[in-house]
């Protein structure tokens, strides 16, 4: 049997130029790569440099981006011009607002939770320029993009007030020849929000003692 390397020249000749078959073999295989590499970079729009981390950047940047935190500072509102607007606001008490002094009319407006909505409740209490004593009080909603009027009192004096989610009335009580500084008690009606509307939830009276430094007296009126 021959050998493996019968028949085959394996002289100093034949190395040479099996040497210089596979160094043509690699040239070959270098320059195909480079037109590929050439090719790729070429493609307008194609290549893999459209795809690469700058889009995905893009991607997480617009997922991750903070979205709008809720504000809780009340939108302000023009009081006086809604108490003159409402057409459920008496005559008497729009033909009474008027400016105290330049453009400072005598009205207290407090913004707060009463009626469960998304948006602030308004609390609007109008008073009178000499003694501030209230003539109106009254609780505006925001229904559809406007405030609507869902309580008002305006037995004089009275005043409204928002205590821990509910509102608070208070009207004073004047016997006869009472001044108007020196009420003879109080009537503090609580009301809360329920079906729509305000429903009286508990009230108290409280009587001032004539006495000068004198403590007033507080008896439950359910």
């Amino acid at each position: 049997m021959r050998g493996l390397t019968d028949g085959v020249d394996t002289g100093p000749g034949s190395t040479r130029a099996q040497g210089a078959f596979q160094a043509a073999i690699t040239a070959v295989a270098v320059l195909a790569a480079l037109g590929l590499l050439v090719s790729a970079c070429g493609a307008g729009g194609t290549g893999a440099r459209d795809e690469g981390p700058a889009h995905s950047d893009s991607v997480a940047g617009a997922a991750t981006a903070p979205s709008p935190s809720p504000t809780d500072t009340p939108r302000q509102v023009n009081a006086v011009q809604l108490i003159k607007d409402d057409p459920k606001v008496s005559a008497a008490v729009k033909r009474g607002l008027k400016p105290c002094a330049a453009d400072e009319y005598p009205v207290d407006v407090s913004y707060g939770e009463l009626t469960r909505n998304s948006v602030d409740d308004i609390v609007i209490n109008v008073l009178t320029c000499g003694d501030a004593v209230g003539v109106g009080a009254y609780v505006y909603r925001e229904q559809g993009g406007a405030y609507q009027n869902v309580f008002k009192a305006e037995e004089p004096p009275v005043y409204a007030e928002i205590d821990r989610g509910e509102l608070v009335v208070t009207k004073q009580v004047y016997e006869k020849g009472d001044p108007v500084s020196n009420p003879s008690g109080e009537d503090v009606i609580t009301y809360r929000w329920t079906g729509g509307r305000f429903a009286k939830e508990f009230s108290t009276r409280n009587e001032y003692s004539k006495a000068v430094g004198g403590n007033p007296t507080t008896a439950p009126d359910n």
